[in-house]
């Protein structure tokens, strides 16, 4: 009974060292991962899907426009994991504390870095796995192994649209070869016989056993690519919506924990209600994205 509970423990122990060193230490592992599916992926369009629709005398350009997509893609990607994020050093602390105003509720002026030794701007926040303070720190993406901030924003947003569009695009041409091939087989309009000897016309079931059976990785990378793009727009559209508001992924969190309002800790002081006072309207919030501002740029405004 004593080594029963022994082993959970040790592997209980185990898996969350893994588990901690995966997530919380700086790795290509996920950068490898993505990588090899990306390949895979477009190994499989190349070799067969586009083999295919030339053969069908597809349009050029349509077949040509993931790999477009693909090289943006990866144009935005090594910018993501390249560029410095905005570290927050002992040199410009000083300066990118006149950036961003204190809210007084999620940001509170005077806060230091007992990690970094220096003083928190507002928007900023450490990273435990870069091990340094980021200025309008937004979240660590493990998929391009660095912080997501102030100076590489705007390219981890045309990442991500970029790879949503990648991905759509690679669902529609491979659907739009599935189609023609069924239309061109004339199965749509054929019967079968089912398990008591009845005919019974093809049902979409039977289409997407029969398209498996002739196409199985074909049909395996269609339905990848599907999820893909859902999963991707989903991701993409919550992106866009904090890039129009002018909030990042560790303020809205941030929010929500906060559930706008602060209960005060002695009786005589005022709730804070937390609002979001960095917004400037739709087009100088996107802006802002692509072109953070400086403390020269406050001082002007």
């Amino acid at each position: 009974q004593v080594l029963s509970l022994v082993i959970p423990s040790q592997l209980q122990r185990v898996t969350q060292r893994a588990l901690h060193r995966l997530f919380h230490t700086r790795s290509c592992l996920f950068v490898v991962l993505h990588t090899a599916l990306q390949a895979a992926v477009f190994g499989e369009y190349t070799w067969e899907v586009f083999g295919y629709c030339w053969e069908l005398q597809f349009p050029l350009l349509p077949l040509l426009l993931p790999y477009l997509l693909l090289a943006g893609n990866l144009g935005c990607f090594l910018l993501c994991s390249r560029a410095d994020p905005g570290t927050v050093t002992k040199c410009n602390a000083a300066a990118l504390v006149k950036v961003y105003a204190y809210d007084g509720v999620l940001f509170q002026r005077g806060l230091v870095c007992p990690t970094c030794n220096v003083e928190k701007p507002a928007r900023s926040k450490h990273c435990s796995v870069c091990g340094t303070c980021v200025q309008r720190f937004d979240h660590h993406c493990v998929w391009v192994n660095n912080c997501i901030g102030a100076h590489n924003a705007g390219a981890f947003l045309l990442y991500l649209l970029s790879l949503t569009a990648t991905a759509g695009t690679l669902a529609a041409v491979t659907a739009a070869l599935l189609t023609q091939v069924l239309l061109l087989s004339n199965v749509l309009h054929s019967s079968y016989l089912d398990a008591q000897g009845q005919e019974q016309p093809v049902e979409m079931l039977f289409l997407i056993q029969h398209l498996f059976l002739t196409f199985p990785r074909i049909v395996f990378m269609l339905g990848f690519v599907i999820l893909l793009t859902l999963v991707l727009g989903g991701y993409c559209s919550f992106s866009l919506y904090l890039a129009l508001t002018n909030q990042t992924t560790n303020e809205w969190c941030k929010a929500r924990r906060f559930g706008g309002s602060h209960v005060p800790s002695q009786p005589h002081e005022r709730p804070l209600i937390y609002k979001n006072i960095y917004s400037k309207g739709i087009w100088r919030n996107l802006q802002e994205i692509f072109t953070p501002p400086t403390v020269l740029e406050r001082k002007k405004k």
